[in-house]
């Protein structure tokens, strides 16, 4: 059911909140900035990036060679296929162990850089900026930094993906603790929970299921960013992927993608179904 204001209402209404109905100038020129900002740094991109559409004709052109020279995809031998399978089990491993261990590190991180957690300026403040230092280095540069470290293989690529993963975790734990209701945490202290019964009853069980859920799909994305990773010697299917460019053998790089299609296919099915077990609600 509406009520209908009469027409004074209406217009006492509009008079009393013209500046929100309206908008003030300054609000109106912040917006214009920003959008003439935005337009501004992509007219730039352009111009400095070159870019050309005939570039991109002539690109689309020599997209579909490569893609003939890419059939049928075929790993050359038996023994090849079986190598690079291994290497997609180890690429998945890489994902996997990299993406739990920076979730368990990133846990407590999480709820020290929450504010409603932790009320001390200080030590919100130093662990934010500390996990966006952290998170501020792509993968594949942890990867190199990483490969010197402990050498060539595989486990530099598990540190990359945790070290990177990390800060991002930290920063969506912390943003998804700050986001849950207050009144399951008021409910424990008015009961004379502390605060460490507050956040085990309170706040844990709200936030689990979205964790587990970015959990689930970190996973999932770092399949692929694993293959990316081993190019740079960080272990995986991405070291065969890189030598069968480089090598021309684009029938054996068609394999190859598929394999990771393929992979990233069934994780993102299984992913699914887990994630919906665990919000209780049926997979579509």
């Amino acid at each position: 059911m509406t009520l209908a204001l009469s027409p004074n209402d209406r217009a006492a209404l509009i008079a009393r909140h013209k500046d929100a109905i309206d908008g003030s100038l300054k609000t109106k020129l912040i917006t214009i900035a920003v959008i003439g900002g935005l337009v501004g740094l992509f007219l730039y991109g352009l111009t400095t990036l070159e870019t050309s559409l005939w570039k991109i004709i002539a690109g689309f052109s020599n997209l579909g060679s490569f893609v003939v020279l890419m059939l049928p995809p075929d790993p050359g031998s038996l023994a090849r296929a079986i190598i690079f399978v291994k290497a997609l089990f180890e690429t998945i491993a890489i994902a996997f162990l990299g993406t739990i261990l920076a979730a368990i590190l990133a846990f407590p991180l999480g709820f020290l850089a929450a504010k409603n957690v932790v009320a001390n300026r200080i030590v919100h403040f130093f662990a934010r900026r500390s996990l966006d230092t952290v998170r501020g280095v792509d993968a594949l540069i942890w990867a190199l930094i990483w490969v010197n470290v402990v050498g060539l293989g595989p486990f530099a690529g598990m540190l990359a993906i945790m070290t990177s993963d990390l800060g991002a975790f930290g920063k969506l734990f912390s943003e998804a603790i700050e986001s849950a209701d207050r009144k399951p945490v008021d409910g424990v202290a008015s009961v004379g929970g502390g605060k460490l019964h507050e956040i085990r009853f309170g706040l844990i069980p709200q936030v689990l299921p979205v964790i587990a859920s970015q959990v689930l799909y970190y996973i999932e994305s770092n399949t692929r960013s694993s293959t990316i990773i081993g190019i740079v010697g960080a272990g995986g299917i991405g070291l065969y992927l890189a030598e069968t460019i480089r090598t021309l053998e684009w029938q054996q790089v068609s394999f190859l993608i598929l394999l990771v299609l393929a992979a990233v296919t069934a994780i993102d099915f299984l992913s699914n179904r887990l994630r919906f077990a665990i919000i209780g609600k049926r997979a579509i």
